[in-house]
């Protein structure tokens, strides 16, 4: 297995995680707080895609997914384009609303984007520093590495949360 297949696999985890965690779920059920500030599996499934295509469209020198293929215009959420959803406050949180469909066409178009950057790395592409504003820089790797890893975590966020709807 190659560094761009393992790192293929990591990502094709994180689309089968999310994308059951919001199946079969009404947009009612996707905008539920599990309390009154929490998170929701609408805002965690749309966050972690866009930081995914964020980090990766800008690694790979490419549009993001979210812009080129119209999901910002289809979604019309009251963010500007570039919103990842960083620091939102749960008002903002509160504002992303989708339908269980529409996060997961966005996702799948995220991972199959992410899945043909990925296939045009060799393992010394990983080594490449992405980002000086951090010490040590941050290399390739470390930044795909550390999107599985933030992506992980809020689709098992998605996935509990689901699980207290008792859906």
């Amino acid at each position: 297995m190659t560094p761009s297949e393992l790192l293929s696999d990591a990502f094709d985890r994180i689309q089968q995680t999310a994308s059951a965690a919001v199946d079969g779920l009404s947009e009612e059920q996707l905008t539920e707080r599990p309390g009154p500030e929490a998170n929701t599996i609408a805002w965690l499934v749309w966050h972690l895609t866009r930081v995914q295509d964020d980090h990766v469209a800008d690694v790979a020198g490419t549009e993001q997914v979210w812009t080129s293929g119209g999901y910002a215009e289809r979604w019309g959420l009251p963010f500007d384009d570039t919103e990842t959803g960083f620091d939102m406050d749960p008002d903002q949180v509160g504002r992303v609303r989708a339908s269980a469909s529409a996060l997961t066409d966005y996702l799948t178009a995220v991972t199959e984007a992410t899945k043909r950057y990925l296939e045009t790395l060799g393992p010394d592409d990983l080594d490449r520093v992405v980002d000086e504003n951090w010490d040590p820089p941050v290399t390739l790797g470390a930044r795909l590495v550390s999107v599985i890893g933030d992506d992980l975590q809020h689709a098992g966020q998605a996935a509990y949360a689901r699980g207290l709807l008792g859906a």
